[in-house]
């Protein structure tokens, strides 16, 4: 069999291939919050993303509270069976960067998750959802004063240090209050994770953390360096710990275990130069999901145990009690829960070559309310939601409204051939990245995101944005101008 056989298409991808039904939802991508009822409507939760559009407007995020909760619970649950047997205690922080609303927060410490924040304003939010201060984390490779200043006022459990001059910055603010930063320093292990260059996290040449190699011989590292500033400055530091995040979007186990290898390694040296065992190791999130059938996400439980095996041996040649760990999982948890509503509008087909054609079927979202294709080049997939079609699958670029040729949401896809204005599309894993880049470019407004509770009523956590939203933000709209 040819590959154009497999593939239905010279212009398709290796891994796509030819549906041999257009509106079968692949369970590997659309995770069980997804169906379709007896119209062939495609269902979140049970509610009819038609009806959702149509109360809610198009394009739409929709997030099933059920699933979001449900995934932080399995990832809490799951590092908790693998590492108890160990005597290791285990708290887990959301990655709030991923999706970050008072909702979303407040569903994450209900399942008994921490709140990771990187900057000023995903703290408000943390916050303002009532999350206590000490089951907050602040990261971030440029903190402001104000922004460090907000932490220590309102209690947070551990700021996580980046650079020297950082370590500098937060000992003076803490004294003028009176107290002791907690702290965490983010360390560089210097390990190519296997992903977009954009989202890796932990190489030596890039912003984030303290590199674990010397700068010249016979010097300290960066890491050993801010180890012994916060030690010189306990009245107003207490180092807690060490921190590295390797990157986003990763399957490959190698890099967290060589992660984890050398943060240890580091712990050790501490240990022996200062006497002190660092009570806390955190280690980051990344773990990849599936986008595609191309995508092979690895299940929480085969992730946690990976690491306990890796933590055993260490502890076996250890003569350091076992360190407190911690994990911020974002895109984990929230990526699977969402997916994007969008109603088609122009559908043409284009001749890219003799005999070669591709359809474009434009919907009314794009790149201002998903950004990672044109960012990191990232894949998506995409059924037709609102009915069942007996056409045969076609060729699709899924592609938004801006006035961009690289507006881009769904590269490659097989929909049905007679797709058209006023049908929806829905595009899963949206959950994650996609609110939180999203942007008004063309002066498009942010579209809402409509959560599907728990008992199954769906409402607006973050209201869809008006055209008066944007205007009210220019101090010229309606101003007089004919004088």
């Amino acid at each position: 069999m040819s590959e154009d056989t497999v593939t239905g298409h010279p212009l398709a991808p290796a891994w796509l291939r030819v549906p041999h039904d257009a509106a079968e939802l692949d369970p590997a991508v659309f995770t069980g919050q997804y169906a379709r009822d007896a119209s062939g409507c495609v269902t979140v939760d049970g509610i009819p993303v038609t009806e959702l559009a149509q109360r809610h407007g198009s394009p739409a995020y929709v997030v099933s509270e059920r699933t979001f909760r449900s995934r932080a619970r399995r990832v809490r649950e799951a590092f908790d069976a693998a590492l108890e047997p160990l005597g290791v205690q285990v708290a887990v922080y959301y990655a709030s960067k991923a999706l970050l609303c008072t909702s979303v927060a407040r569903w994450a410490v209900a399942e008994g998750l921490g709140i990771d924040t990187a900057s000023g304003g995903e703290l408000a939010v943390a916050l303002a959802a009532g999350v206590p201060g000490e089951r907050i984390a602040l990261h971030g490779n440029n903190k402001s004063a104000e922004e460090l200043s907000a932490a220590l006022d309102a209690g947070v459990g551990r700021i996580v240090v980046d650079s020297l001059p950082e370590v500098e910055l937060l000992a003076t603010l803490a004294r003028q209050r009176g107290t002791r930063a907690p702290v965490m320093l983010r360390v560089t292990p210097g390990v190519h994770a296997s992903t977009h260059e954009f989202i890796a996290t932990a190489h030596e040449d890039q912003k984030f953390g303290l590199s674990l190699h010397a700068a010249a011989d016979g010097e300290d590292s960066p890491a050993l360096q801010a180890v012994a500033a916060c030690l010189a400055q306990d009245d107003a530091l207490e180092l807690r710990g060490l921190h590295c995040h390797i990157g986003s979007q990763i399957f490959a186990a190698e890099g967290f275990a060589q992660a984890a290898e050398r943060v240890l390694a580091l712990r050790e040296t501490v240990a022996g130069r200062w006497g002190l065992a660092l009570p806390e190791i955190d280690l980051g999130g990344g773990h990849g999901v599936a986008y595609t059938a191309a995508d092979s996400a690895r299940e929480i439980t085969d992730i946690a145990g990976d690491l306990a095996s890796l933590l055993a041996k260490a502890l076996e040649t250890s003569q350091l009690p076992a360190p407190h760990l911690s994990f911020e999982p974002g895109r984990y948890i929230a990526g699977p829960s969402g997916c994007t509503v969008y109603t088609v509008g122009t559908v043409k087909t284009v001749t890219v070559s003799p005999g070669v054609q591709r359809r474009y079927v434009s919907v009314d979202g794009g790149m201002s309310d998903n950004a990672r294709p044109v960012l990191y080049d990232a894949d998506y997939t995409a059924v037709l939601a609102n009915r069942v079609s007996p056409e045969a699958p076609v060729l699709s670029r899924v592609v938004g409204k801006h006035c961009e040729s690289g507006d881009v949401v769904v590269k490659d896809v097989y929909l049905p051939g007679d797709v058209h204005r006023g049908d929806l599309l829905v595009v899963p894993v949206t959950g994650a990245y996609c609110w939180s880049l999203s942007s008004n470019y063309n002066w498009l407004p942010r579209p809402g995101i409509v959560a599907v509770g728990e008992d199954g009523v769906p409402r607006e956590i973050v209201r869809r944005e008006s055209m008066a939203d944007l205007l009210a933000r220019d101090p010229g709209a309606g101003a007089d101008t004919t004088s």
